[in-house]
């Protein structure tokens, strides 16, 4: 029996709504909560401490624990789960909630809530955290009775890991959880309404197997949605059977190799030419688990003019959203490819692409994604990041913030294997990488997590490399330091005159980064020159028992190319300053 606990008159085990919380974690399968205890979420940490099966890991700031479940979540394909008190631990939680809600990851987050007669007195630290998260959470409870915490955590992890996931919070009042109840596990889940389709529809296959059928110039447009479906293989028969090109979102990276030919990479506001190009000259979408994002379609109105789309995803309130669809399907991204091989398996099914095929190969052959290196002897950024790749290889997992070195990460690490990266592509959260970093190596203790960081984004929590060093999480930090918010500076320089209004961040070595990361309990490394890279990146490879973290000092003016300017046309595309292909040129 647990500890506190009591039997009842009848004999069934009495305990805390507290008690009843941590089992049902249990129950759930929950191994690791981030969190940081407070006043209001206390009486759930006290049985926390005997837990068996549930370690809570103790962050720096609960902005750190949301996006750890996050990272967690995206390498295990489990719940992640993260807690904290009411107020502003609860409100310090509604940046990653919302990143979760934009990537559609699955965690659930439990709050504290001040007892439910205060709710609505301004009591100490009350926050009406469902009230403030209600637009960036798949689903939301307030618990006030202990009885209805079991009931409420099993319906949260099953909405959040079901359909198209997504955050789920849960908000329990104190003296719910410091009531007493009968702890009863639902023998069914009782969710009204909730009834997300994951089967297609076999008349919308066939349809789209009929499109697929009669067109000259298709693209697999690959989402995020067929990384969360675990779609990969079926994915790769799709292509070999039909020898449609693919193109991979930012979200999508490595859930077809870069290496295969057909591969055009990433469209986009940072796309490749060949990617953008298919898109743009393509008579046929067939978009997997993607939205239709701005950042890929450029300005929509001109955003493949001469395609029909077919649109598969899981969640019915994407399709059309942004692009009609000339055939919806909403399914899981898995049955969804299964079900149209099968269909195009059938004789004299399959397109006749070759010229297509040809062209776009030699399209992403003329306009390589390259760069250069700097005259005077700085380091580039891409060089830095394409070594880290190179020496570290594709079956490590690899984080970024948000900004240029995400950009460069996307493309120049080795993007061969499905599922092994992590970003905030929806929201574009500065702070993300550390934490995200933090969560994939729990998730994945035995595998190498590479974190890749700009100096203005690691200086927003960087402090959870304190949550690393002391709870035995040895992540490897790169920080791409430009000494700038490179991102929004290239934008000044581009659109603004090179009027650097608040971007330079006048490091000077303040902070320094390796004498921070020391003061953190990690080991801090640097490189300045080309020749010095290869030897840090091996000397943070062979450190497996803490965290390490490398300041690479890179050259202030490296951009990102190609890139087409926000809201134009993705004909616009720059393959560097001023610099664009003649489409004129371009004959299919």
């Amino acid at each position: 029996m647990a500890d506190n606990a009591t039997a009842g008159t009848d004999g069934a085990e009495t305990i805390t709504g507290a008690q009843s919380l941590v089992r049902s974690l249990e129950q759930v399968g929950a191994e690791t909560v981030f969190g940081i205890p407070g006043g209001a979420i206390l009486p759930a940490y006290d049985p926390l401490f005997d837990s068996p099966n549930v370690r809570h890991i103790l962050v720096r700031h609960e902005q750190g624990a949301g996006h750890a479940a996050e990272g967690y979540a995206m390498v295990t394909g489990k719940v992640g789960v993260c807690m904290a008190t009411s107020g502003p631990g609860a409100t310090n939680l509604v940046t990653p909630l919302a990143d979760a809600h934009m990537d559609s990851v699955p965690i659930v987050a439990i709050t504290g809530q001040v007892p439910a007669a205060a709710i609505g007195t301004d009591a100490f630290q009350e926050a009406d955290i469902r009230g403030i998260t209600m637009p960036i959470t798949k689903h939301s409870y307030l618990i006030t009775k202990a009885e209805d915490i079991a009931a409420a955590i099993a319906g949260a992890f099953h909405i959040a890991g079901t359909g198209r996931p997504g955050p789920v919070l849960v908000d329990i009042t104190k003296d719910a959880l410091q009531a007493k109840t009968r702890f009863e596990w639902p023998r069914q889940l009782d969710l009204p309404g909730y009834r997300p389709v994951t089967r297609p529809h076999g008349k919308q296959v066939r349809e789209a197997a009929k499109l697929i059928t009669a067109s000259k110039r298709p693209v697999l447009y690959v989402g995020g949605g067929v990384v969360k479906a675990r779609a990969w293989k079926e994915l790769a028969e799709l292509v070999e059977l039909t020898g449609i090109p693919v193109v991979t979102t930012l979200m999508a990276r490595g859930v077809f190799p870069d290496s295969h030919p057909l591969n055009m990479g990433m469209p986009g506001m940072h796309g490749t030419v060949a990617a953008v190009g298919a898109l743009q000259r393509s008579d046929l979408l067939i978009s997997l688990g993607a939205r239709f994002d701005d950042r890929v379609t450029g300005k929509l109105s001109s955003f493949a003019p001469l395609a029909r789309i077919i649109h598969a995803d899981i969640d019915p309130a994407e399709i059309s959203k942004n692009r009609i669809a000339d055939v919806p399907i909403v399914g899981d991204c898995k049955d969804v490819i299964s079900e149209l091989i099968g269909q195009l398996k059938a004789p004299n099914q399959l397109p006749e692409i070759t010229d297509w095929s040809r062209y776009l190969k030699d399209l992403k052959r003329r306009y390589p994604t390259g760069y250069d290196m700097p005259v005077d002897g700085e380091l580039a950024p891409q060089y830095v990041i394409e070594r880290i790749g190179a020496l570290t290889g594709p079956d490590a997992y690899y984080a970024a913030g948000v900004g240029q070195h995400q950009m460069w990460a996307a493309h120049y690490l080795p993007f061969e294997l499905p599922g092994r990266w992590l970003n905030s592509g929806g929201l574009g959260t500065m702070g993300y990488c550390v934490p995200a970093a933090m969560g994939a190596k729990v998730g994945r203790p035995d595998k190498v997590v590479w974190g890749i960081d700009g100096d203005g984004c690691f200086q927003m929590t960087n402090q959870e490399l304190v949550t690393c060093a002391l709870e035995g999480i040895p992540i490897k930090i790169a920080v791409i330091n430009n000494q700038s918010l490179g991102m929004v500076r290239q934008w000044q320089t581009l659109f603004y005159n090179s009027r650097y209004s608040n971007t330079d961040l006048k490091t000077n070595r303040v902070p320094d980064f390796p004498k921070l990361a020391e003061a953190m309990g990690c080991v801090g490394l640097r490189a300045e020159q080309p020749e010095e890279v290869d030897a840090v990146i091996e000397k943070a490879l062979s450190i497996d028992d803490v965290p390490v973290v490398v300041e690479f000092v890179v050259h202030k003016d490296a951009m990102v190319w190609p890139m087409v300017a926000a809201g134009t046309s993705n004909d616009d595309i720059k393959v560097a300053r001023d610099m664009a292909p003649n489409w004129e040129e371009e004959v299919l």
